[in-house]
């Protein structure tokens, strides 16, 4: 079986070849827009939905995977920076603070009717940061394209003081939630990939 990933994402793509599934990646052009008094969770479910279904309506018999990840830090949404000085301000706000990440996952298959989207939670705690060590992570352009304006997975790491719930949602696609959809599917991963 060979699932299509409607994303771009280098980390998603990592994950997924990580658990041994065989995947095209076709990245989705949804527009990444927030609704006025949408959650961050009804948001990313939305948004994982929606580049699920762009995807599957070209390619109906294909099992169709699907991500959205943000940032909650109090009441403030963080997506990707905008550019260098947003991404400082980010991590100048999360220094020494605890946030939310929230990944939505959509898997789909319109030939078999199977529309699932869930999402996953974890915290994290980032450790306090000087100015000197925000510019200096700026300056390597690790979180020029990270919600929340860090890579818990690179350089950024070694900012992350604490993290509960799942490590791989943080990074962008929770893989024991994925792997319970698929079984949920009718698809047992570790058949259909390992094995294969």
């Amino acid at each position: 079986m060979r699932f299509i990933l409607a994303s771009s994402s280098p980390r998603r793509r990592e994950l997924l070849a990580s658990i041994g599934l065989e995947f095209d990646v076709i990245p989705s052009d949804i527009p990444e827009v927030r609704g006025q008094g949408e959650s961050p969770e009804e948001y990313v479910a939305r948004l994982s939905r929606e580049k699920a279904s762009a995807i599957a309506e070209k390619h109906p018999a294909r099992w169709v995977i699907a991500a959205d990840t943000t940032v909650l830090l109090g009441d403030q949404v963080l997506e990707k920076p905008r550019d260098a000085e947003d991404a400082k301000g980010m991590l100048a706000t999360i220094a020494g603070n605890t946030h939310i990440v929230y990944t939505g996952v959509t898997v789909m298959n319109l030939d078999a009717a199977h529309r699932d989207t869930r999402v996953a939670e974890s915290e994290v705690r980032i450790l306090p940061l000087t100015v000197d060590d925000i510019a200096w992570y700026v300056r390597t352009g690790e979180p020029l394209d990270k919600a929340g304006a860090y890579a818990a997975q690179g350089v950024g790491g070694m900012f992350v003081d604490s993290i509960h719930g799942s490590y791989t949602n943080v990074v962008g696609l929770p893989l024991a939630l994925l792997f319970q959809m698929l079984r949920r599917a009718g698809i047992d991963p570790l058949h259909d990939s390992r094995e294969s």
